[in-house]
C-alpha cells in the first residue's frame, strides 16, 4: 500500500503543479497564442491570418498540422478549414505544417490524465484542461492517440472562419460595401451587386489588416460537408499510383545508402570486416554509424547487398536472449515491488472470491510488429548553415531537435518536410531512420543522403508492441458475475518510448492497463491491478497501446465469468453497464448483428466492448467450424465518437481497424533468439489474408458530448470477441495470441 500512496500523492502534486502553472501564466501565457509561423515566408501582398491558411495571388494553401499516415488526416483536416472558408475540393492547396509550436495538439491531454473518458467531474476537468496547458505552453506537436480530428475540429473550423470575415473585410475595404452586406462561396467574396472577387484577388489588401477574429462558427445545418461523405483528396493519387511517399523522393545530387545495426537492440559494435564489401559493384563508401554500418552506392540494392556481405561482431542485448526468459520476466512482475498502480477497486474482491474461484486463468499477448508497407526511409542534408530532413515523422519538433542535436546546429536552422507515409501503427514515433542518416550526411556534408531499410532490417530494429499477461480470478452467483479480480503485467511502453527522448514519465503508466481498468461495468466487486514488468526489449506505442492486450484479457475473462454464470453475454453486460453511451454502443451491436437469433450447429458468436482512447466500441463476431478450421464469417462494429466527420473514410478507418486487430491476433508475434528477433519479413509475421477477412458492418453513433477519433479504437474488441465466438462455437478457449497457435483458420 506505500508504494500505491507513493504513486498517488506524486500524480497529485504533478496535477496541482498543472493548476497552479494554468493560474500563474493565464493572462501572459495560456491565453496568449503562439507567433504565426507563416508570416515569416509571405511575399508582398500576401496574406496570413493564423497558423493555418495562406492566400497570395496565386491562390489559396491550407496549412495542415497533423501528418497523413493512410488514415486520411489530410483530406479531413483541409475539409474542416473549407467547411468555414467557402472552398471547394479543388480550389486550395494543401502543405504539412513546418516544427512549430503553434500546431500544439491538446488533444493529447485526454490520455496523459488517470481519469475515465466517462468522468467530467469538475476535478477531472480541472486537470485535463491543466494538461492541456503544460501542452500549448511546450509546443507539443504529435499526430498520434486518434487525437487528429478532436484536436482538428474546432480549431481548424474556427481557423476557416476567421479567414473568411477577413477576406470579407478586405472586400469591404475595396468596394466600399459593408461587410455585413458579403457572403462568401466557391473561393469568391461575393457583392450584393451580384459580383464575385476572388479570394487570390483580395490577399493584398487582407493583408494590411488585423484579421477578423470575433467570428460564429455555422451551425450543423448549414454544413457543406461535415457529416457527409465525401471523396478523399488522395484518393485519386492512391489509385493510380501518383501519390509520392517519403520513400519515392529524389533530392538533387543525392547519394543512397543502408544500414545493418546490431539485431541485439541496445547492444554496440565491437568490430567488422568489409573487406569483402568494398570491392563490390557500386560501393562507395563504408561507414561507421550507432550500433552498426552503413553503406552508400551506386543504388539502394548494392548498398544492401553489401551490407550482407559485412562480418560483424556484435555486442550482446541489455535484455534476456531467450523468448522463454522474457515470458519469465513478466511472469515474475506479479509481486508488490512491481506493481504500478491499483486503477480499480470496488467492494471485496478477496473475500468474495475466497479460495475458490468460479474462473481462474491467466492469458498472454506476445510483442508484435508494426510492419507498415512503408519501410523506414529519410533524406538529410546538412551543411555548415542548415540541415534539411525529408521523411514522414508524428512528431516534427522532436525530429527538429534530434537533428540539430546530432549537428551542433540551432534547431530554427533544422528545416523538416514532413511526408505523406505509407503506414505507421506507431512506428513513425521513433527516429533510427532519421538518426542515421542524419549520422551518415555529416560525413558527407552538402550532399543529400537517402537512406533506406530493407524489409529485414525494419523488423528487426522495429520496437514492438509491449509483451503482457494478465490473471484474472472472479466469482457468479445467481446466474450473475459478482466478483472479477484482474491484474495484468507488461513493461512500460510509453516509459520506453518516451525515455528514447529523454523525456522520463512520472507516476503510474495510463496505458498498462487502459481498456480494462476504465471498463463502465458496475460489477458488484472489481479490481484492475497494473504491474509494470522491467524492461525487455525495448517497446513503443503500436496501435492502440495498452488496450491492444489489456481489453484482450479484460473482454476475455469478463466473457469467461459471464459463461459460468449462465448468463447471455450481451444481456449481463447491459446489466453492469452504467455509462448510457456506452450502453447505447452495445444495444446497437446487439441490433445490427440480430444478436439471439439460433446460430447453425459448429457456428457460434462472440461480443466484446472496450473504451479507449475516449471511444466505446463493441464488436460481434460470427464463426463457424470447419473441417479446415475456423471461417470468421461476419463482423459487427457499432463505434460512438460523438461526431461522425466523414462517414466514408469512417467506416473505413473501422474497418481497417479490424482486419489490422485480427490479422495479428490470428497470425503474428515477434519472439526472440540469441537476443535478435526470429521474424524477418511478413512471411513470418503475417497479418489478415483475402480468404481470411469476413464481411464488417460498421454503425457510427454520435450520443458522446466530445468528438473522438476513430483510427485506434476498434482494434482492441476484435481480438476477444473473436476468442469468445470460438468458445461458442468450439468450446476451445483461446486465451494467447497469436491464435494459430492453438487452432487453424481458413
Amino acid at each position: 500500500m506505500s508504494q500505491i500512496g507513493t504513486l498517488t500523492r506524486r500524480g497529485l502534486i504533478m496535477g496541482a503543479v498543472a493548476v497552479a502553472g494554468g493560474v500563474a501564466f493565464g493572462t501572459y501565457r495560456v491565453m496568449r497564442p503562439h507567433a504565426n509561423p507563416l508570416t515569416a515566408g509571405l511575399g508582398p501582398g500576401d496574406a496570413s491570418f493564423n497558423s493555418f491558411v495562406r492566400v497570395t495571388s496565386r491562390g489559396v494553401t491550407l496549412i495542415l498540422p497533423h501528418v497523413d499516415l493512410g488514415q486520411g488526416a489530410s483530406s479531413l483536416q483541409a475539409m474542416l478549414i473549407a467547411e468555414e472558408l467557402d472552398l471547394e475540393p479543388g480550389q486550395y492547396d494543401i502543405e504539412q505544417a513546418q516544427p512549430d509550436p503553434a500546431y500544439y495538439n491538446t488533444a493529447m491531454a485526454d490520455e496523459a490524465v488517470p481519469f475515465m473518458s466517462t468522468d467530467t467531474s469538475w476535478g477531472a476537468e480541472t486537470i485535463r484542461d491543466a494538461m492541456g496547458v503544460l501542452i500549448k505552453l511546450a509546443g507539443v506537436q504529435v499526430t498520434g492517440g486518434s487525437t487528429t480530428v478532436p484536436d482538428s475540429f474546432d480549431k481548424l473550423r474556427m481557423a476557416g472562419a476567421i479567414a473568411r470575415e477577413t477576406l470579407k473585410a478586405a472586400a469591404a475595404t475595396q468596394t466600399g460595401f459593408a461587410a455585413t452586406e458579403l457572403k462568401t462561396a466557391r473561393g469568391v467574396v461575393i457583392l450584393p451587386d451580384g459580383g464575385e472577387i476572388p479570394y487570390s484577388a483580395l490577399a493584398s489588401d487582407a493583408a494590411q489588416i488585423q484579421p477578423v477574429t470575433e467570428v460564429t462558427l455555422r451551425p450543423p445545418e448549414a454544413w457543406r460537408f461535415i457529416g457527409k461523405p465525401m471523396q478523399r483528396t488522395d484518393i485519386l493519387a492512391k489509385s493510380t499510383g501518383g501519390l509520392r511517399y517519403g520513400i519515392d523522393l529524389q533530392v538533387e545530387g543525392m547519394v543512397l545508402a543502408s544500414v545493418k545495426c546490431n539485431p541485439n537492440k541496445g547492444g554496440g559494435l565491437a568490430g567488422f570486416d568489409a573487406s569483402a564489401a568494398e570491392t563490390m559493384r557500386g560501393v562507395q563508401r563504408i561507414l561507421p554509424v550507432k550500433g552498426g554500418v552503413a553503406v552508400v552506392a551506386e543504388n539502394t540494392w548494392y548498398a544492401m547487398q553489401a551490407l550482407d556481405a559485412i562480418e560483424y561482431e556484435w555486442q550482446p542485448a541489455p535484455y534476456p536472449a531467450e523468448q522463454e526468459d522474457h515470458w519469465a520476466a513478466v511472469e515474475g512482475a506479479f509481486s508488490p515491488e512491481y506493481l504500478d498502480k491499483i486503477w480499480r477497486k470496488e467492494g471485496d474482491v478477496d473475500a468474495v472470491i475466497g479460495t475458490e474461484p468460479d474462473v481462474a486463468v491467466e492469458y498472454r499477448a506476445p510483442y508484435v510488429a508494426h510492419q507498415p508497407l512503408e519501410p523506414l526511409n529519410a533524406i538529410v542534408r546538412v551543411t555548415d548553415q542548415r540541415a534539411d530532413v525529408w521523411a514522414s515523422h508524428q512528431m516534427p519538433r522532436f525530429v527538429q531537435k534530434r537533428v540539430a542535436d546530432q549537428t551542433g546546429l540551432s534547431p530554427d536552422q533544422v528545416f523538416f518536410h514532413n511526408q505523406f507515409a505509407g503506414g505507421s501503427f506507431g512506428h513513425r514515433l521513433e527516429f533510427d531512420s532519421i538518426d542515421r542518416a542524419t549520422e551518415i550526411a555529416l560525413h558527407i556534408k552538402g550532399t543529400p543522403v537517402k537512406l533506406t531499410f530493407s524489409r529485414e532490417e525494419d523488423f528487426a530494429q522495429d520496437y514492438p508492441r509491449q509483451i503482457g499477461m494478465a490473471r484474472a480470478r472472479g466469482k457468479v452467483h445467481n446466474g450473475q458475475v459478482a466478483a472479477l479480480d484482474l491484474e495484468i503485467a507488461t513493461p512500460s511502453a510509453v516509459r520506453s518510448q518516451m525515455g528514447r527522448v529523454g523525456m522520463p514519465v512520472p507516476g503510474p503508466d495510463t496505458q498498462i492497463a487502459a481498456g480494462a481498468w476504465n471498463a463502465p461495468y458496475e460489477i458488484p466487486n472489481f479490481r484492475v491491478a497494473a504491474f509494470a514488468a522491467p524492461e525487455l526489449a525495448p517497446t513503443s506505442s503500436w496501435r492502440s497501446v495498452g488496450a491492444s492486450t489489456a481489453g484482450f484479457f479484460a473482454e476475455s475473462a469478463f466473457d469467461e465469468l459471464i459463461v459460468a454464470a449462465g448468463a447471455d453475454p450481451i444481456a449481463e453486460r447491459l446489466r453492469l453497464v452504467t455509462d448510457p453511451v456506452a450502453r447505447a454502443v452495445i444495444e446497437a451491436v446487439a441490433e445490427m448483428s440480430d444478436w439471439g437469433r439460433p446460430v447453425p450447429e459448429g457456428s457460434g458468436r462472440g461480443v466484446a466492448f472496450v473504451n479507449s482512447f475516449g471511444v466505446p466500441v463493441a464488436e460481434v463476431i460470427d464463426v463457424t467450424q470447419t473441417p479446415e478450421g475456423i471461417r470468421i464469417n461476419e463482423v459487427f462494429v457499432a463505434a460512438d465518437v460523438g461526431r461522425v466527420v466523414d462517414p466514408v473514410n469512417f467506416e473505413n478507418q473501422v474497418q481497417g481497424g479490424v482486419v489490422w486487430a485480427l490479422g495479428h491476433a490470428i497470425n503474428s508475434e515477434i519472439t526472440f533468439s540469441e537476443g535478435r528477433v526470429t521474424q524477418a519479413n511478413y512471411y513470418d509475421a503475417e497479418g489478415m489474408r483475402f480468404h481470411q477477412t469476413p464481411d464488417i458492418k460498421v454503425v457510427g453513433l454520435e450520443n458522446a458530448t466530445k468528438i473522438r477519433g476513430i483510427g485506434e479504437p476498434p482494434v482492441p474488441p476484435a481480438a476477444p470477441a473473436l476468442a469468445n465466438a470460438i468458445f461458442a462455437a468450439t468450446g476451445v478457449r483461446l486465451r494467447e495470441m497469436p491464435f494459430y497457435r492453438h487452432i487453424d483458420f481458413v
